[in-house]
C-alpha cells in the first residue's frame, strides 16, 4: 500500500505538470470535461491486487485515491483468485469474494486479465455489476491461457461485461506478424460473441517503458529465476504507439464493421461502461 501511495503521488505530480494535457479521471463527467478542453482523461487502475495487502478496508482507501480499477490476479496466484499461469486454478478464493463485494459497493470496477479459467468464470458469477476483461484477445485464434476462452467470453457477455482487445504481439494471431486485416478479423469473431457494444481496445502497449519495468517482469519480486524475455516483442507495424489509434478504423472496416460498430471499438463502448459502472465522483 505504502509503495501505490508513493507512485500515487508521482501521479499526482504529471497531472499538475501537464493540467494543459492531462487529468485525473474518476468517472465519465471527466471524460466530457477533458473533451471540452482538449485534455487526455487518464483512469488509474492496477494490474494485481497487492496494494491492499491482507486488509479489506485499504480497497476503500485506494478508491478514495483514484483508484477505479482492480484486477483479482496477476500471473500468479493472489489472495483472491488464481493467474493464468498456475498449474491449477483454485477458483476465487474467499476472501476474494468478499473484494468482490466491496468493490461492487463503491463502484470500482473489477478486471479479470491475467486471471485463470475457473476464476474468471466464477468473479463473472458472483460480482453484482459488470466485469471487464481489460486486455486479451480470442484464445481459438492465439492459443494461450492468457486469451479467454469463448466460454469466458459467453458469460462475460451475458452479464453485460466488456472484452478489451489487446494489441500486445504475444497476444495476437500471428505475433509481431499480425497485420491489420487479421486484427480487423480477430475483432469482428469476437463482435460475434460480444457484440461491437461490449468490445473495445485495451491495447497493452508498452512504449518507452523505462528498464526497471522490464527487470520488474522478468524477476519480480516471487522468484529468483528469470520468467520473461530480455525485452518486449516488437509491436506490428500499423501500431507502433498510440499515435497510430485512429489507423485501426481501417482494419474494423475491413473486416465489415459499419460505422457505428467501428466507434463503439474505438472508445465507444469504453465510454458507455465507465459511464453505467462508475458513481459520479463526490
Amino acid at each position: 500500500f505504502r509503495e501505490t501511495v508513493r507512485h500515487l503521488v508521482d501521479w499526482r505530480t504529471r497531472f499538475r505538470d501537464n493540467k494543459d494535457l492531462i487529468l485525473l479521471a474518476r468517472d465519465a463527467g471527466d471524460i466530457e470535461r477533458a473533451r471540452a478542453s482538449n485534455r487526455t482523461a487518464i483512469f488509474l487502475g492496477l494490474q494485481n491486487p497487492m496494494p491492499m495487502e491482507d486488509d479489506i478496508g485499504l480497497i476503500e482507501m485506494l478508491f478514495d485515491l483514484g483508484i477505479r480499477f482492480m484486477q483479482l490476479t496477476y500471473n500468479n496466484q493472489s489472495l483472491l483468485g488464481c493467474g493464468w499461469m498456475e498449474k491449477e486454478d483454485s477458483g476465487v478464493t474467499r476472501m476474494g469474494r468478499e473484494a468482490i463485494a466491496e468493490m461492487n459497493r463503491l463502484g470500482m470496477i473489477i478486471d479479470l486479465s491475467h486471471a485463470g479459467e475457473r476464476t474468471a468464470l466464477e468473479a463473472i458469477a458472483l460480482s453484482e455489476r459488470p466485469v471487464v476483461i481489460s486486455h486479451a484477445n480470442p484464445r481459438w485464434l492465439r492459443d494461450s491461457n492468457r486469451n479467454v476462452s469463448k466460454h469466458v467470453l459467453q458469460a462475460l457477455r451475458e452479464r453485460e461485461g466488456l472484452l478489451g482487445l489487446s494489441l500486445y504481439p504475444l497476444h495476437l494471431p500471428n505475433g509481431s506478424d499480425t497485420t491489420l486485416d487479421q486484427f480487423g478479423k480477430m475483432a469482428r469473431e469476437a463482435a460475434e460473441i460480444m457484440g461491437a457494444e461490449h468490445l473495445g481496445i485495451g491495447s497493452d502497449l508498452c512504449q518507452d517503458q523505462p528498464d526497471s519495468v522490464l527487470r520488474w517482469m522478468r524477476e519480480g519480486r516471487w522468484t529468483r529465476e528469470v520468467q520473461a524475455a530480455a525485452s518486449f516483442p516488437t509491436q506490428p507495424s500499423w501500431f507502433r504507439s498510440n499515435l497510430d489509434f485512429p489507423g485501426l478504423s481501417k482494419g474494423l472496416l475491413a473486416a465489415g464493421f459499419d460505422e457505428t460498430g467501428t466507434s463503439l471499438v474505438l472508445g465507444g463502448a469504453w465510454h458507455r461502461f465507465i459511464r453505467d459502472s462508475l458513481p459520479p465522483a463526490g
